[in-house]
């Protein structure tokens, strides 16, 4: 490991906005902040605001900004990216953000029923070889009923044609409605509110998708805690900028 990624280790550990748990911590005892993350760590009872696989921080940073009247929680388990988020609120001062690196396969580890109201998803990898690991699939939609509240909301802002496509038919599966859908946030016909919080924070990846030509989507939908979710019997067209092959289709996907 290079000298550049242990400083920032090293800083990671003494940044107060950062919360490490690694895999084997999870696996033990209850996570303490379970529960208690407005009184022990934000010391407020605004609403918490999750963005799962954070990356550099710079959403769940954008956010806080923007909405002094939330908190907001980047979650990630690359802490060398996080580093970049983390350092910035810090020396900005911010009392609503903060960061988790952990594996987000456990997230329902480290909240309690009703603690989180929105899930902020941005710019995931897409995952189109294996659905259990795409973050809005039902193994994870099921994870994040167990401490959304009720009609939470779930974002997700991605490039990727393959993941908003899927989400859609998961969506349509299950008889969610989507409270907001649009295939180019940038284009001006989409221009709303909502549309417009959604565009006016940019990531690394989306300037990178953008710069390439590529149009980002934004879905928004509310998670209902009840009924059974089934996963879309459809097949997808893969993403072809991306490294697979391009007559490679998705096809239906059986798991457990």
């Amino acid at each position: 490991m290079g000298k550049g990624k242990l400083a920032k280790f090293a800083e990671m550990a003494q940044n107060p906005l950062v919360v490490e748990c690694p895999m084997a911590a999870v696996m033990q005892d209850e996570f303490p902040l379970r529960g208690r993350w407005h009184e022990d760590f934000f010391h407020n009872e605004n609403p918490i605001v999750l963005e799962l696989g954070c990356g550099r921080g710079e959403y769940t940073v954008g956010l806080g900004k923007q909405m002094p009247e939330k908190n907001f929680i980047g979650v990630d388990i690359k802490g060398a990216r996080m580093w970049t988020g983390a350092k910035e609120a810090l020396q900005s001062g911010m009392k609503n953000v903060g960061f988790l690196r952990t594996n987000i396969e456990f997230i329902q580890r480290f909240f309690a029923p009703d603690e989180v109201s929105e899930i902020w998803l941005t710019f995931s990898d897409p995952q189109m070889k294996k659905v259990t690991k795409r973050l809005t699939s039902t193994y994870f939609l099921e994870r994040y009923r167990q401490f959304l509240q009720e009609g939470g909301l779930v974002h997700l802002k991605t490039d990727s044609n393959f993941l908003f496509t899927y989400t859609e038919e998961m969506l349509n599966a299950n008889g969610i409605e989507a409270v907001y859908k649009t295939r180019n946030l940038y284009c001006p016909s989409s221009g709303d509110e909502m549309g417009e919080r959604a565009s006016s924070i940019q990531t690394y990846y989306e300037s990178m998708w953008r710069a390439r030509g590529i149009d980002i989507k934004y879905l928004c939908f509310h998670l209902p805690k009840d009924g059974t979710l089934v996963e879309p019997e459809v097949e997808i067209p893969l993403d072809e900028y991306r490294s697979y092959s391009r007559e490679k289709r998705s096809g239906s996907e059986k798991h457990v």
